[in-house]
């Protein structure tokens, strides 16, 4: 796939970022796709853009910020559809936590307004 797209998805993960970190979360939800599917790291599924903004305004009045991201690997499955895997953790009053610590995997769709993420979901690193 083309430099051009590649650049495209890691403006939609830095997008996800700013939006975070703002405390936005009617930015942050129109990340995401009319139907996406988001699944938080302790299991609960989140069904559509107007759902995730909706349980982003609450946790947005936490004092959580996003740490990072590292470098995600993007796979396109198709001209219309990427792949990406990214490492983050969080930030709670000012203190990073590496028990917070995740693995990140999106889906993002090319759509007539641009890549939008499709899914998301948030696992934390397993540590022995």
């Amino acid at each position: 796939m083309s430099e051009d797209m590649s650049q495209e998805i890691r403006h939609l993960l830095d997008g996800v970022h700013k939006t975070w970190n703002a405390g936005d979360a009617t930015g942050y939800a129109a990340l995401f796709t009319e139907d996406a599917d988001y699944i938080t790291y302790f299991g609960l599924l989140v069904k559509g853009r107007q759902a995730i903004g909706d349980l982003h305004r609450d946790l947005f009045k936490m004092p959580i910020k996003l740490d990072g991201p590292g470098e995600p690997s993007v796979r396109f499955l198709s001209d219309t559809v990427a792949l990406m895997i990214a490492t983050g953790g969080s930030v709670v009053e000012g203190r990073r936590d590496p028990a917070r610590d995740s693995v990140l995997t999106y889906t993002a769709v090319r759509t007539p307004e641009g890549w939008r993420l499709s899914s998301f979901q948030n696992t934390r690193v397993s540590r022995p």
